[in-house]
């Protein structure tokens, strides 16, 4: 009896059926829309639909960031205080955390120098726990009268 050879392309075309993944279309957007068919979105326009998706996205994200930040200070302080905390921050410290953010995402030597420098806060702040204790809560007691001022 001979055995059927059977190709690696074969192979991966049936994983990928089986796990009911479709096939990536062949043409591209500018011959759909030459050729009359339907992009998918709202509008039309494809640039109109990358705009709407960019907001809500971003939206999504800063919604999801506004969560876990109170449910990070919930675990210690009242959702009114977290509220007021969170007010209270500076817009240096929120663009900073925002250029770190950038780096961490932008590349992996990025995300090693911009980890590396957190896990290093970390442990420094843990060799000294009670004196790093007393000053975090200092400072979100001060930036909560802050963001207490500002409501």
């Amino acid at each position: 009896m001979r055995k059927r050879a059977i190709s690696t392309s074969a192979i991966k075309q049936q994983a990928r059926k089986a796990a009911g993944v479709v096939a990536a279309p062949t043409k591209s957007l500018k011959a759909l829309a030459d050729n009359g068919g339907e992009l998918h979105g709202p509008s039309p326009n494809p640039a109109t639909n990358l705009v709407i998706a960019d907001i809500a996205l971003r939206t999504g994200t800063t919604i999801a960031r506004r969560a876990v930040e109170r449910a990070v200070l919930g675990a210690s302080y009242s959702p009114r205080k977290a509220k007021s905390i969170l007010k209270g921050r500076t817009i240096t410290e929120t663009l900073l955390h925002g250029a770190l953010a950038r780096v961490a995402i932008g590349s992996v030597p990025g995300a090693i120098a911009v980890g590396g420098a957190l896990i290093a806060k970390t442990l420094y702040d843990r060799s000294r726990a009670r004196t790093a204790r007393a000053e975090g809560a200092k400072d979100l007691h001060e930036m909560a009268k802050d963001g207490a001022q500002d409501a």
